[in-house]
């Protein structure tokens, strides 16, 4: 059997997401700390993945990218048995996928778009950017807290891999953009998240990084200190 490694940062939302599946899954894998900063290693890291994004997943010699297919391979082929993140249920499945994509797209990519904002320099911002990219948060937060009548998880019965990618976009997002007080749902579900033990362990090796989000102003204090209330 050839070994996993893992090409990650403790910082990213989009290592998280495949962070958080492989404690689920049970899944022991060697991580390495990538520095896309230093011209080798990118070098390096362009030749086995050609968008150059993080995280990589490396089964031997085998490259697997893009977050939901890594998670979706490391269930296939390397999950304790009996644990899943995606439902053998066709229709849940589909389901389970489909709010991966929604977190994804409408929650991961406007809440990266405020932290590419925040690294340019002061007079290259661009508030009409800034303005959509919190508006279109603030109508994910509208949908998202329409689906979670009734449930606990966004999309299954069990922690899926709509959690996954819901975990580390929504923990940014909302450093950002708060909850508005209607979404009362959402930030229940929010609590639930940071307190699942893949999602809690997942951010307690972050902390050290945090001090280097751009958007730290906005996160609890709890996340830079443990004991916080």
């Amino acid at each position: 059997m050839h070994a996993l490694t893992l090409h990650y940062h403790p910082l990213s939302s989009c290592c998280h997401k495949v962070l958080i599946a492989l404690d689920v899954l049970g899944i022991d894998v060697d991580k390495r700390l990538l520095n896309l900063g230093d011209p080798g290693e990118r070098a390096a890291h362009l030749a086995l993945c050609p968008t150059g994004k993080m995280p990589l997943l490396m089964d031997g010699p085998r490259p697997v990218l893009e977050t939901s297919i890594i998670v979706e391979y490391l269930q296939r082929h390397h999950a304790i048995p009996g644990r899943t993140l995606i439902p053998a249920a066709p229709d849940a499945a589909l389901e389970v996928r489909l709010w991966d994509r929604l977190f994804d797209l409408y929650v991961m990519t406007p809440m990266q778009a405020l932290t590419a904002d925040l690294l340019r320099p002061e007079g290259e911002r661009d508030a009409g950017a800034v303005a959509q990219a919190r508006a279109g948060l603030a109508s994910a937060y509208g949908f998202i807290e329409r689906q979670l009548d009734g449930r606990t998880w966004v999309a299954a019965d069990a922690f899926s891999m709509a959690d996954c990618a819901a975990a580390p976009a929504l923990f940014y997002a909302m450093a950002y953009v708060p909850p508005a007080p209607e979404h009362r749902r959402l930030a229940a579900y929010v609590e639930r998240l940071m307190a699942h033990p893949p999602v809690a362990l997942t951010i307690d090796q972050a902390r050290p990084y945090f001090k280097f989000f751009p958007g730290r102003s906005g996160l609890s204090r709890r996340y830079f200190d443990p004991d916080a209330p």
